[in-house]
């Protein structure tokens, strides 16, 4: 397809009334436009998912902005230890990690290493926002939370604590994470959860994992994931999203539902041979699934031409270009000067549209040309009907949904990728 010359003309004698001759060339135009924007990010390198979402994620703690005057870090900037003697209850060594907790993902999580309980092992892990005063355990100020270790309570908020968990001293590993898909802070004690609170929802403003000592040799180190942790995260995560897919595979759906958009779809993009075995596998179902047709769709929009579209799109699918023009031209010459450009050139391989020959771009090429027939049908009532089936259609819903309950969630969790979610349930059923 040419993106400077997309022109149409009519079949019969270019012209016809009401400018339906320019109609066309405008609808070909841009069906040519969209599906060449495509071929060209396909052709382009995408960036991956971690590319997309990446975060700078806290690597070690921020030595500028503590209670320097109680604790000592080490210049590893990963040790804090309790230099000083522990005379009120605002001498609390205090320290964040340089950066805060990052939100594009289903979990978060850090662990500490209790080197020395120290003399009243009064150490404390948990999150914090950029302005919590540094003088006061995580937990005692709005907005904050922390698993302490001398009574085993957890502080959100204020300076009363509640039953939470075990406490825990010198030898043990302590964790902190969120769960951005539950909204909940969870507690870790040597590999093992301690308990959960739901509350992440409530906080406004980012979160900086944050570590505090309170008594004379408290030594606590930590890990940012430069180490394995003890707490097992990627079985944790893995359960998280276990107990999202029972969600999802708990709602029910009439089996014509999914298999009227199977079909759909392979009527939309041709291919006729793939639907003739779908239908005859339906039929030979017990019971036998037929597909009524109020169940969303008019079959005879996508039913136009499929034989001449299958044949077109075996045709560019093995490269078989000269046939695939030399069909074009018989059946619809209304559309054939839009893949004229292709020809235009010696070496259509190194001209400015080659891309549209490489073997990756030849489904796009393919669908274009499927569009392109699409559009002719004069019973076609919209340009969107063209370009995306009615399976597409339904997952571009689902995208739309999935931003928008991450938006309710103040833009934390993950972003929502198809394939990701396909391959996860793959992963769970093996």
């Amino acid at each position: 397809m040419s993106s400077i010359k997309m022109n149409s003309c009519n079949s019969n004698n270019g012209e016809s009334k009401n400018g339906t001759s320019n109609s066309l060339a405008s609808v070909n135009h841009d069906l040519g436009l969209y599906f060449l924007e495509l071929a060209r990010l396909g052709s382009a390198k995408a960036p991956t998912e971690m590319e997309e979402d990446e975060e700078e994620a806290p690597k070690e703690l921020n030595t500028i902005n503590s209670s320097g005057g109680f604790l000592f870090v080490a210049t590893d900037k990963l040790s804090v230890k309790y230099t000083s003697v522990n005379l009120h209850g605002h001498d609390v060594g205090v320290v964040q990690a340089n950066k805060p907790a990052p939100v594009k993902r289903l979990l978060y999580y850090f662990e500490i290493y209790v080197k020395d309980a120290g003399a009243k092992g009064q150490i404390a892990i948990g999150f914090t926002q950029e302005s919590f005063k540094m003088r006061r355990q995580p937990g005692w100020e709005a907005n904050s939370f922390g698993y302490h270790g001398d009574d085993g309570f957890l502080y959100r908020g204020h300076g009363k604590g509640e039953a939470f968990g075990p406490t825990y001293t010198t030898g043990d590993t302590v964790g902190g994470g969120i769960n951005y898909a539950s909204q909940e802070f969870f507690f870790t004690k040597n590999g093992t959860i301690v308990g959960t609170v739901c509350v992440v929802k409530e906080i406004k403003g980012s979160l900086f994992p944050t570590v505090a000592v309170h008594s004379l040799n408290e030594e606590v180190h930590v890990n940012f994931g430069q180490k394995k942790f003890a707490f097992d995260l990627k079985e944790y995560e893995a359960q998280e999203r276990l107990k999202q897919q029972m969600t999802i595979e708990k709602i029910s759906l009439p089996p014509n539902i999914s298999y009227g958009l199977v079909r759909s779809y392979l009527l939309h993009y041709g291919y006729e041979d793939t639907l003739n075995s779908f239908d005859l596998a339906s039929k030979s179902t017990v019971p036998p699934i037929y597909i009524a047709k109020e169940n969303g769709f008019d079959e005879q929009d996508i039913v136009y031409a499929l034989n001449q579209r299958k044949t077109l799109r075996q045709l560019i699918r093995n490269g078989e270009i000269d046939a695939a023009i030399s069909k074009l031209r018989d059946w619809y010459p209304q559309i054939v000067q839009d893949c004229g450009a292709l020809l235009a050139y010696e070496r259509p391989q190194e001209s400015s549209v080659g891309y549209l020959l490489e073997e990756s771009q030849r489904d796009v090429v393919a669908d274009t040309v499927n569009a392109m027939i699409l559009s002719t049908n004069p019973n076609m009532k919209d340009l969107q009907g063209c370009l995306h089936s009615y399976l597409e259609k339904l997952l571009r819903q689902l995208t739309a949904c999935c931003l928008e309950r991450r938006s309710a969630n103040g833009d934390q969790g993950e972003a929502f990728h198809l394939h990701r979610v396909l391959n996860s349930g793959k992963d769970i059923k093996s």
